[in-house]
Parts: structure tokens; sequence; C-alpha cells
């Protein structure tokens, strides 16, 4: 990763892919994360770390699932507007979407992998990655 300034509104517009974040630098053993999202990604589980969203352009929402698997979970749902942030705690099921389309910024430790650890079926509009160098 070069050590120059990154404009984060020049680094979304280098790509157009859903679901497919890029990696803008690393902060010791973190990627720093920007993506573009739109409609819905899948419900899915990181069991050993928390997720850390910041919402750079439109609106994201998070529906969270808590309890144990097996269990009688309840549903809730944060909305995010632009300018917030929101840490989806490890272990929590989780499913980010936007209705409008939305640019985020999220912290991640290096090779978390985007559907988590445990996941629902992944479709062709989400991408499983560790994330994709920026360029």
């Amino acid at each position: 990763m070069m050590n120059e300034p990154i404009l984060l509104q020049a680094a979304l517009s280098g790509f157009d892919d859903l679901w497919s974040p890029r990696i803008v630098t690393r902060v010791n053993d973190y990627d720093v994360r920007i993506a573009k999202v739109a409609g819905e990604h899948i419900w899915h589980v990181h069991e050993n770390t928390d997720e850390f969203f910041l919402v750079l352009e439109g609106e994201l929402t998070i529906a969270l699932r808590d309890g144990d698997a097996g269990t009688d979970r309840s549903e809730r749902v944060v909305t995010l507007p632009r300018g917030a942030v929101f840490v989806v705690p490890r272990g929590v099921e989780h499913r980010p979407s936007s209705a409008m389309g939305a640019s985020i910024l999220m912290f991640e430790p290096t090779g978390t992998v985007s559907v988590g650890d445990r996941h629902d079926p992944i479709p062709d509009h989400v991408d499983a990655t560790t994330g994709h160098a920026l360029g």
C-alpha cells in the first residue's frame, strides 16, 4: 500500500461492482475497505471479529438476529444514514441491505471473508472475498 492520501470518492468512482469490497489501506492487522451496496446481502456471522460500518453515502440497513442458532431468535433492524457508524458484535448473525444504494467503509481484520464464517447460500450478486485491491 502506498503512503499517500486516498480520496474516498475517487476510489469509489473506480469500480461499479456491488457487495465487492475494495481494500483502501491497512491499519496494523486490519483492512480498511470500501464498498458499493444495493439490495440485500446475505445472513451471515463473523464468529471471531466485530464488524465496523461507516455510511459514506446513502443509507444502510442492518438486520440482526439475537440469540443462538436453533432457538427462538428475535430480529431487530438498525438504519444507518449517511455519516452513521455501527458495530456488529462478533457472533451476531446479520444481513446488511440498502434499498436505494449506499457507499460504506468497513474495518475488518485482514483476511476476513465478506460472507463471514457461517452464511446463507451465496447468490450471484454477492462477492465472497477477503477484499480486492483498489485500481
